[in-house]
């Protein structure tokens, strides 16, 4: 057990002083051996090297390293690592040990890879246990329960002799009942970087900030004219709400000296919200929102955060250049609403965010590229492509990581980003003690680059697009910490991508089979985009027949953008489901401009107008459209003297408007006509009305009936009118002789001859009829029963008239 006490730091104790003098004086004898099986000891301890048992038992107890601080210690600082051990066994561990353990300076990045993969215990690598009194002891660890332990020690005491990274273990050391023998039950390496001096030359390292979300608006406008947004949920309000993610990425970010990366539909979305904005409810409908404050909010403090600072804008909705590249060049349109997409980028963050930010990078997922995806990339104008040097792989044999700008070709830069420092953050970070194993390694691996050369260069760091609250701040951490240290020094990533390359750099870009297949299958299909094209379609063929054609122009043209989100990757239903509803909602604003249903019509005549009523239930009006009605028996039946007549037709919002058709008849029989819309560049538009027309000829015989009823009419005008003169004479004739008996009369009497003829005289008894005949034509004395005071009829005048009494002429 000499070793072990030497492994502790500590003295050997006088009984095993005494037992090692007698192993030496009696080499050979039988006591030596009794005493060197002795299970206490065990032979392999006795020659000074860690036991099999020992390191197989290695991970008995879980160590978790929560905290070290400080992340990159410098001369006078004193070291805290704190954390917790927990016994994963069952028997109870005894007299146990927590202690510090410096491994070898790392001479390579590749072993530091190697250190963070290796999880047992190796007394050779791990270096001897730094005793006295940093250590901290347990009397028993009960199986299943944490204990808290923190370690200060000057780092002084450490004997860090030069510059560089060293590996870190923290050890629980004790015994079992089954094993009753002192050995590491429990290992915990991180990496300490040693940089107490300023380096001769730093690394210019630029981070990458992403500011992406997933899609949450959708193409849909609330009720009335206003065109209020409609989310699909309340998940954006969550993220920016205090607490949520996208709050936690802007709090932390403010802080550090970084590189806004930022799509345009997040600063879009989160801009509607802070007005009136609705909610899918699930049933059709949607409810209001009601986070206005948190959205103002959190724009305010974005606009003051990347003031002054390096912004990007991704294209709006970040679409998925390699998915475009795989599978949507092959449809027509797909690179046109990259180039949307690229368009729109630049004002909608100068309108939000009050800075011009860069347009001219494009960033493939996971920086993964080929020549199809570059060639996609820069289709829209930009010239820069963030990729990763896990993808743009060096070949060259190159013993350092070369700066991050290559040429590529054709006046593009790629700019590589270093894949260790961009995938250091990836894994689950909920415990703080991966959160603090991530953070060193980080560092780790900065200085190691940074001690490749004394060349200074300048490189970039891309983490992934959407990184988790936790990840988020473990970033925060390593970076400020790397801010702070003296081999690293801040740069904004336009100037990394002009920096001045390195010949020896690969520039080769990989095959499109070179491309991951686990990224391949994520991809979004061609089918997608043939939806896309779809949508599109219907777009450009409605929106020509509007009097405002951006209300519909521009948001389903966003909608759209959407459609081809980075987001989407793994989530193939949703994102089905979400093209499927553009494309219902774009369907439905497109009916509400339709031609309404016609029955059958009865067409009396050679010539008629036929109408037909187009509807439009919109809110804005609808022109430079044409209605046709097509004939498909123009033999039988012609509209406007030929097959099929045109219209133009323009309908103000909430109005309909008849359109007549002259039509001309050359048979009797039915006729199928068919209404069609179309734009005036001959497309249809909306769907056909079809319906019958039913003609009936005119014949001979009914135009004799015509003609004998108006000369019936005719005739019993004239008589009439004969009938009057006579009854005006007579009236004359009376007068005298009312004058000669002293003018009296009675009421009736002294009514005018109308008077006289409808009170039935005889000398008018067809006054009645006669009257009523031209002032009403609504009923004649034949038509009232006979009374018994009636006179007799005038047969005599009667057998003049050859249609009979007046009565029925008037019927």
């Amino acid at each position: 057990m000499a070793e072990a006490a030497d492994f502790q730091g500590t003295s050997p104790s006088p009984a095993r002083r005494r037992l090692r003098r007698a192993g030496a004086l009696l080499t050979g004898a039988p006591l030596l051996a009794a005493l060197l099986q002795l299970p206490a000891a065990p032979s392999v301890h006795a020659a000074g090297q860690e036991s099999p048992q020992a390191a197989s038992g290695s991970r008995t107890v879980a160590v978790s390293l929560d905290s070290l601080s400080p992340s990159a210690p410098t001369d006078g600082d004193t070291l805290t690592v704190s954390g917790t051990v927990t016994n994963k066994g069952k028997q109870a561990v005894t007299d146990a040990r927590v202690g510090l353990r410096l491994g070898p300076e790392l001479n390579t990045r590749s072993a530091i890879d190697t250190v963070a993969q290796r999880t047992t215990f190796d007394p050779g690598a791990d270096g001897p246990e730094i005793g006295g009194k940093y250590v901290q002891k347990f009397t028993r660890l009960t199986p299943g329960v944490a204990e808290h332990f923190s370690i200060s020690v000057p780092v002084d005491k450490l004997n860090l002799v030069t510059n560089g990274v060293y590996e870190l273990s923290v050890s629980l050391s004790g015994q079992t009942s089954v094993q009753p023998w002192e050995q590491v039950l429990g290992i915990q390496r991180t990496f300490l970087p040693w940089q107490p001096d300023e380096a001769g030359t730093k690394t210019k390292t630029t981070y990458l900030w992403p500011l992406v979300s997933s899609i949450h608006m959708t193409a849909e406008t609330g009720p009335g004219a206003q065109q209020t947004p409609v989310f699909l949920d309340e998940d954006l309000a969550k993220d920016i709400a205090p607490g949520g993610r996208l709050e936690q990425m802007l709090s932390l970010g403010k802080a550090l000296d970084v590189t806004w990366v930022i799509d345009p539909d997040l600063l879009a979305s989160v801009d509607a919200m802070t007005r009136n904005y609705r909610i899918q409810a699930g049933d059709g409908t949607s409810v209001p929102g009601t986070h206005q404050d948190v959205a103002k909010k959190w724009l305010a403090e974005l606009q003051q955060a990347v003031a002054g600072k390096d912004v990007v804008a991704l294209p709006f909705a970040d679409p998925d250049l390699a998915s475009l590249a795989h599978h949507g060049t092959s449809v027509t349109g797909s690179l046109s609403q990259l180039k949307d997409a690229t368009d729109v980028a630049a004002s909608t963050v100068e309108t939000v965010l009050h800075v011009k930010p860069s347009t001219d990078f494009a960033w493939p997922v996971d920086g993964a590229i080929d020549g199809s995806i570059v060639k996609v990339a820069t289709s829209a104008g930009a010239d820069k492509v963030i990729t990763r040097s896990d993808s743009l792989e060096e070949t060259s044999g190159l013993t350092y990581t070369p700066s991050a700008a290559r040429p590529i070709g054709g006046g593009t830069t790629a700019v590589v980003a270093d894949a260790r420092l961009s995938t250091s953050f990836e894994g689950d970070l909920t415990q703080a003690g991966a959160t603090t194993l991530a953070v060193q390694e980080f560092l780790a691996q900065s200085l190691e680059l940074d001690n490749q050369t004394s060349m200074q260069r300048s490189i970039v760091v891309a983490p992934q697009r959407m990184p988790t609250g936790d990840q988020a701040h473990a970033m925060a951490q390593a970076l400020t910490a790397l801010q702070q240290s003296t081999w690293s020094q801040s740069q904004d990533l336009t100037a990394a991508a002009a920096a001045k390359p390195d010949p020896d750099a690969t520039t080769k870009i990989p095959s499109t089979a070179d491309y991951p297949s686990s990224l391949r299958k994520k991809e979004i299909g061609r089918t997608a985009f043939w939806t896309i094209a779809r949508t599109q379609d219907k777009v450009d063929n409605f929106k020509v027949v509007l009097t405002d054609p951006s209300r519909v122009a521009t948001p389903f043209g966003r909608a759209i953008n959407r459609e081809m989100a980075t987001s989407w990757r793994g989530r193939s239903g949703e994102a089905t489901n979400f093209r499927d509803g553009v494309e219902a909602y774009l369907d439905d604003l497109s009916e509400q401009v339709k031609l309404i249903d016609k029955s059958e019509t009865k067409l009396s005549g050679r010539s008629a107008t036929i109408p037909v009523t187009v509807q439009n239930n919109l809110v804005q009006g609808v022109d430079h459209l044409v209605l046709r009605l097509t004939s498909t028996n123009p033999t039988r039946l012609k509209i406007g003297g030929k097959a099929y007549d045109e219209e133009p037709v323009a309908v103000s919002g909430g109005h309909s408007q008849s359109v007549k058709f002259t039509t001309s008849a050359n048979a009797n029989g039915p006729v199928t006509v068919i209404a069609q819309l179309y734009t005036q560049d001959g497309r249809e538009y909306g769907a056909p009305v079809t319906f019958d027309v039913k003609v009936t000829e005119i014949t001979a015989t009914v135009m004799l009936v015509i003609g004998g009823g108006v000369l019936l009419l005719v005739l019993a005008g004239f008589r009439m009118y004969t009938q009057r003169k006579r009854a005006a004479a007579k009236e004359a004739v009376q007068d005298p002789q009312d004058a000669e008996s002293g003018g009296e009369a009675t009421g009736e009497e002294a009514g005018d001859g109308a008077d006289e003829s409808e009170s039935g005289t005889p000398e008018n008894p067809e006054g009645t009829a006669g009257r009523l005949t031209e002032e009403s034509g609504t009923r004649s004395r034949a038509d009232a029963p006979e009374q018994p005071s009636d006179p007799t009829p005038n047969t005599a005048a009667e057998s003049t008239d050859p249609s009979g009494t007046g009565e029925k002429v008037d019927r």
